[in-house]
C-alpha cells in the first residue's frame, strides 16, 4: 500500500507503453468509429492518378508550347533588328550618296571616278558582296535573227549591237528581304535617242529637254502603279526602245525552275490587261510553253549570267552565260531558246518596269533615276555623251 502511493505521487514515473494492439469496444450507448486503413494500397485511387497524370502533361505541353513560341518571336525579332542595322549602313566623314551617284560615277570630290576591268569595261558598283560590279555597256549579239551567232558557231558572222545600262537593282524575297539575284536594265546605246525623245514628248510635245519641274512631274509619273505601267505598257507597244535587254545574275546558288515559276508568274499577273480577251488565244498559250522550255535544265550558279533580249519585233531570245567556252570561243553564252509574241516579251519587261507589284522596287527607282539623266539633256546627246576617264584610287 505504502510503495502504491509512493508511486503514484512521484511525477518522474513515466508509464511504459502498451505492445498489445489497440481494440476497439464498444458499449450498450456508444460505438466507436472505426481506425482508417493503414495499407497504402487501400487509398490508391486509380481514377485520380489518371486526372493528376493528365494534368501533368497538359501543364508540360503548355509550357514547352510556350518556349517554341517565345524562340519563334525571339528569332523574328533579332532578324529585324539586324535588318535594320544592316540597312542604316556605316556613316563615314564623307557624305552619303545614291545609287544614281553611283550610276553616274561621281565621287566626294565631284570628279567622276570611272573604274575598267582587265578588258577595257567600264564597271559599276552595285552595292553587293557577291557581285560587286555591273558593266556599264554589253555587246550582245543579234540571237533572235541568226541563231547560228552563239558561242556554237564562232566563226559564223554575227551582227553585234552595243547596250548601255540604264538602272539596276536587286531582287529580294520574304520578310527578311532575302537577296536572289541582280538586275540591270540594258537599251541598246542607238535607240536611247528615241527613248529619250518618247520620254519628253510625253511631259511637254514642244519641248527637247525638261526642266526640274517637268522632271518631277515624269518621275511621280513613272513611279506610280498605274500610270507607269500604262506610260511603259504604250512605248513597249510603239517598240520603243527597240532593242533593250535585262541582264539577271544570282547572287546565291538557284535553278532554272525556280527562275522560270517567278518569271510565269509575272506574265500571268500581267496578261490581262495586255492580251486582253485574247489571253486565252492558242497563238500566247504557245508562247509561254515556249518559254518554260527554254529553262529545262538544271542549277543556275550565283554570279552567272542570263540576258533576256527583246529586239524590234518584240521578240524574246534567252541566252545564258555558263562561264565554259565550247569549241573553242571566247564567249561562253548560249541561247536557250525564243519566242515571238511581243505580248509576252512586253508582260516580263514590266515585271521590272511598273505596276502595284514588281519584281524588284530598288531596280524600278534606279531605272527612274537613269532616265532622270537622260531627259535632262537636249535629245540626241545621250549615246554621243563623253566621260572623262579619271583613275580609281585604290
Amino acid at each position: 500500500m505504502l510503495r502504491q502511493s509512493i508511486g503514484r505521487r512521484l511525477p518522474g514515473v513515466v508509464k511504459t507503453p502498451s505492445l498489445q494492439p489497440h481494440i476497439a469496444r464498444r458499449t450498450f450507448l456508444f460505438r466507436h468509429n472505426k481506425r482508417p486503413p493503414t495499407r497504402a494500397v487501400e487509398n490508391l485511387n486509380i481514377y485520380r492518378l489518371a486526372q493528376q497524370s493528365e494534368e501533368y502533361h497538359r501543364q508540360r505541353r503548355i509550357f514547352l508550347w510556350c518556349g517554341t513560341i517565345a524562340g519563334i518571336v525571339s528569332f523574328i525579332y533579332t532578324a529585324w533588328k539586324l535588318k535594320r542595322e544592316l540597312d542604316k549602313g556605316i556613316k563615314f566623314d564623307t557624305e552619303k550618296h545614291s545609287a544614281s551617284d553611283l550610276l553616274s560615277g561621281a565621287n566626294v570630290a565631284g570628279r567622276q571616278v570611272i573604274v575598267h576591268d582587265d578588258q577595257g569595261c567600264e564597271l559599276v558598283p552595285t552595292g553587293n558582296n557577291t557581285v560587286p560590279t555591273f558593266p556599264r555597256t554589253i555587246t550582245l549579239s543579234d540571237y533572235s535573227s541568226n541563231p547560228s551567232s552563239s558561242s556554237a558557231f564562232p566563226g559564223s558572222p554575227a551582227r553585234e549591237t552595243e547596250y548601255t545600262l540604264v538602272g539596276m537593282g536587286v531582287r529580294t524575297v520574304t520578310f527578311v528581304n532575302l537577296q536572289v539575284y541582280l538586275v540591270g536594265y540594258y537599251v541598246a546605246t542607238t535607240d536611247l535617242a528615241a527613248l529619250q525623245s518618247a520620254l519628253i514628248k510625253h511631259v511637254n510635245p514642244i519641248a527637247t529637254t525638261l526642266i526640274p519641274e517637268e522632271r518631277d512631274q515624269l518621275r511621280t509619273q513613272l513611279l506610280d502603279n498605274n500610270e507607269g505601267e500604262r506610260i511603259w505598257n504604250d512605248l513597249l507597244a510603239r517598240g520603243i526602245p527597240a532593242r533593250s535587254a535585262f541582264r539577271i545574275v544570282p547572287v546565291r546558288d538557284t535553278d532554272f525552275h525556280h527562275l522560270r515559276d517567278g518569271f510565269v508568274r509575272a506574265i500571268q499577273a500581267r496578261a490581262p490587261s495586255i492580251a486582253g480577251n485574247n489571253v486565252d488565244d492558242e497563238a500566247f498559250g504557245e508562247a509561254v510553253r515556249k518559254f518554260r522550255a527554254a529553262f529545262k535544265r538544271g542549277s543556275v550558279p550565283k554570279r552567272r549570267e542570263l540576258l533576256l533580249i527583246r529586239d524590234q519585233q518584240g521578240k524574246l531570245a534567252l541566252v545564258y552565260d555558263s562561264g565554259k567556252n565550247e569549241r573553242g570561243s571566247s564567249s561562253s553564252r548560249q541561247l536557250l531558246g525564243t519566242v515571238e509574241d511581243e505580248r509576252l516579251t512586253r508582260a516580263l519587261w514590266l515585271n521590272w518596269l511598273a505596276g502595284k507589284k514588281v519584281a524588284s522596287e530598288a531596280a524600278r527607282k534606279n531605272i527612274v533615276d537613269g532616265i532622270m539623266g537622260f531627259v535632262e539633256r537636249p535629245v540626241g546627246t545621250v549615246e554621243a555623251q563623253v566621260v572623262p576617264v579619271v583613275k580609281a584610287e585604290t
